[in-house]
């Protein structure tokens, strides 16, 4: 798959978004009822927002759906086994990081 080349910004449009990825927006629309990773914030006026992480995980999608030959099912059973690791990785480190403070507020009362 071609790298694309994703703008410097912090919000796009619906319409951005499909210029990037090439895809139509009734198709983004579609992907955002199937895939529940996919979820861009609506603005004050209603309108999608999407950020830099959206616009990968769109790109991701597409490459499982359309170069990698993935159904619907098998492309959203792929992200949930990829995205698992990085969230485990998260939650271990916060959970590091917390038994740290206890042991140093353990250490002081002693």
């Amino acid at each position: 798959m071609p790298t694309r080349q994703i703008p410097d910004k912090l919000f796009f449009r619906i319409g951005e978004v499909c210029k990037i990825v090439d895809i139509e927006p009734f198709v983004l629309r579609f992907w955002e009822t199937e895939f529940p990773n996919l979820a861009p914030e609506k603005s004050k006026s209603g309108h999608r927002v999407y950020k830099r992480k959206d616009i990968e995980m769109v790109l991701r999608i597409k490459e499982l759906l359309y170069e990698r030959g993935y159904t619907i099912a098998g492309a959203r059973k792929q992200l949930a086994r990829t995205r698992a690791p990085k969230e485990r990785q998260k939650m271990l480190l916060r959970i590091r990081e917390e038994l740290q403070d206890i042991l140093t507020l353990l250490s002081r009362k002693t």
